[in-house]
């Protein structure tokens, strides 16, 4: 399955898991278990809160990095549950992306009052 194609389903389910949940006021865990379910659900492998480890000026470094949601190895999800949106998102999951040499990542707030407001693709060379 191509990266499209995963952000598709991905988006379907973020809007059940919206809709089944109530909408916004939930802690980011909530959303993203929630999510993380309905994915497999729909049969998608769904790694979550996934270790990456990092090398600085190859020196090994002892925090990893964890991301949210990795689906299909391929498709970095970032879950959110705020009101106000922030750009700075956007760089975090590009961070990701450039560090983890994938191509997509998705930044799915929960906490817009519908989540195709509060969704957004980040792309690192795709």
């Amino acid at each position: 399955m191509h990266e499209n194609e995963i952000s598709e389903v991905i988006l379907d389910a973020a809007i059940e898991v919206h809709t089944t949940l109530g909408g916004p006021g939930l802690l980011e865990s909530v959303y993203e278990e929630a999510l993380a379910y309905e994915l497999t659900q729909r049969g998608l492998r769904v790694e979550r809160q996934k270790p990456v480890s990092l090398t600085y000026k190859k020196q090994p470094l002892t925090t990893p990095l964890r991301l949210d949601l990795l689906v299909e190895g391929k498709v970095i999800v970032e879950c959110k549950a705020t009101t106000e949106y922030n750009p700075i998102f956007e760089a975090q999951i590009l961070t990701y992306l450039r560090l983890t040499g994938l191509k997509l990542g998705l930044i799915i707030n929960f906490g817009a009052k519908r989540v195709i407001d509060g969704y957004k693709r980040v792309v690192n060379k795709l």
